[in-house]
């Protein structure tokens, strides 16, 4: 078996905004493995300044990833356990390699074109026109759950986009959750979450910067609005540092990126934990191409939870990969009848 790795940039089609700062592209990396004549592909992408794994020394250790393919995905899961993007990369390449099709991994009614997951929209910061005009297009297209990043605008802007959409739908036909990636202060973020508790709001990712313990702790025991844990659950290596976590803050709901957590198996961890201390969960990217988005997708599929996922990214680039996932009404879907395009350098074996 052989393996090799290739750097690939996405480019937004528009300025994409959060409280971190406005992105206009992604770096991605792929590893491809070779075996007997077959191809399996796994995407590793970091987000620059939010994953655990985003160090000078990434590069290197996809290199040394590829020269110890031989250990097996078992082993490399170990060792890779501070590259958490590498993780899921060499678990969907490994289950690409052996799956008939190389992008059909988890094989399901998903994936056969019969059934679809449930999506949020998702409505980027920008101004308060900008944000009321995605707003309208995610309506437009069917969604019933919409998430909204906040925490980068005035609020009170970000307060009247809230009552706009609850004037016009009631919670039963709008699920809104809201996104403030740690952008708000431990001292303000109770009374804003009090103010907009008002809108019946699903939930609220991370309100604060992480390890704020205490205070994350007392928000999710205190906040009208349901916590959902996010960024805190990155760079939290073992069962026990998560359990322990969890048990401390207790959250109602937590969010697992599997490029951020350890992949799949990462995100089980997690799982199994939250669901013994009565813990909700649901699954994002972490804006992936569509071949790491696709591995997401099949596999959340076979988790049966029935709640809406943030997976409907794969439209945000130029230069993404033509794929099956298509979103209509809402929802994912994998038609069948949209070929994949796959990239020229997959068997290319200079590529670096």
């Amino acid at each position: 078996m052989t393996a090799n790795y290739h750097k690939y940039v996405l480019e937004f089609k528009k300025p994409s905004g959060t409280s971190r700062g406005v992105l206009l592209t992604k770096e991605t990396w792929f590893i491809v493995l070779e075996n007997d004549g077959k191809i399996g592909i796994g995407e590793c992408g970091i987000l620059r300044g939010l994953s655990v794994d985003d160090r000078d020394d990434y590069e290197e250790k996809l290199k040394w990833t590829c020269d110890n393919i031989h250990l097996g995905v078992a082993e490399l899961w170990n060792q890779l356990i501070e590259f958490p993007s590498i993780q899921f990369g060499i678990e969907t390449a490994f289950k690409s390699l052996e799956a008939e099709n190389l992008f059909e991994l988890f094989p399901s009614e998903f994936q056969k074109g019969d059934k679809n997951i449930p999506i949020n929209g998702l409505v980027w910061m920008g101004t308060s026109e900008e944000m009321k005009l995605q707003i309208e297009e995610k309506i437009e297209a069917g969604f019933s759950c919409i998430k909204l990043k906040i925490g980068a605008i005035d609020f009170d802007k970000e307060v009247e986009l809230l009552a706009y959409i609850r004037s016009h739908f009631t919670p039963e036909m709008m699920e809104i959750r809201v996104d403030a990636n740690g952008g708000f202060t431990a001292n303000e973020a109770l009374s804003k979450l009090e103010i907009i508790s008002g809108y019946q709001i699903h939930s609220i990712e991370q309100p604060i910067q992480i390890r704020q313990y205490d205070t994350m702790t007392e928000l999710a025991k205190l906040s009208k609005i349901p916590i959902a844990l996010d960024e805190e659950l990155i760079g939290i290596f073992s069962i026990v540092e998560k359990e322990e976590l969890l048990t401390r803050i207790r959250p109602q709901f937590i969010i697992l990126k599997p490029s951020l957590v350890g992949g799949f198996k990462g995100s089980m961890q997690w799982i199994e934990i939250a669901e013994k201390l009565n813990i909700g969960w649901w699954i994002t990217s972490a804006l992936e191409s569509n071949i790491g988005l696709n591995a997401i997708a099949q596999w959340t599929y076979c988790l049966e939870s029935k709640m809406p996922q943030g997976l409907g990214t794969g439209s945000l680039y130029t230069n993404n990969f033509d794929s099956p996932l298509v979103v209509k009404n809402g929802a994912l879907w994998y038609d069948k009848s949209i070929a994949w395009e796959v990239p020229e350098w997959m068997t290319d074996e200079e590529d670096k």
